[in-house]
């Protein structure tokens, strides 16, 4: 059952394999405000937008003590070339079997073509310098999107 995560309260505890050759777990960001964006899959037009906003707004996003990560179920492999592809600045994490994805509840049930599965909800979480989730954006739409958080981590 997945934990229900609330504003305030200490983002959920994740230890996962990302770009770079690494195991990347929420202590290592101790100190820095943290970012965390789910997509459904790598090399898809929304995810790819989504990833290049981040991209393109990372030095300010740095320059605000703030790290972003982009998170799905698609391997570290194809995660490299997605990110050697699109010059994303950030780690990708692969979390295959979905603990990460179950521990901030965003694997939904979608639609597409009239039939049904489960997937990840495109889905945001801002995380302060001491652990605490301090803001969500679920559903979210890309369009807008990146503008939105960098303003909500101006405010921290």
């Amino acid at each position: 059952m997945p934990q229900t995560i609330k504003l305030k309260n200490k983002a959920p505890n994740f230890s996962l394999p990302a770009t770079g050759d690494q195991m990347l777990s929420l202590s290592d960001f101790k100190g820095k405000n943290l970012v965390i964006y789910f997509y459904p899959k790598d090399n898809t037009p929304g995810c790819t937008t989504e990833g290049q906003n981040f991209r393109d707004l990372h030095s300010e996003f740095q320059q605000l003590n703030t790290v972003i990560l982009g998170v799905s179920r698609d391997s570290v492999r194809v995660h490299e070339n997605f990110k050697k592809k699109q010059e994303f600045p950030f780690d990708l994490l692969s979390d295959a079997d979905e603990e990460m994805c179950n521990a901030y509840d965003v694997i939904k049930l979608k639609k597409m073509y009239g039939k049904e599965y489960m997937g990840i909800e495109r889905s945001t979480f801002l995380i302060d310098s001491a652990s605490k989730l301090q803001a969500e954006w679920r559903k979210v739409k890309v369009k807008g999107h990146v503008d939105e958080v960098l303003e909500a981590v101006k405010k921290l």
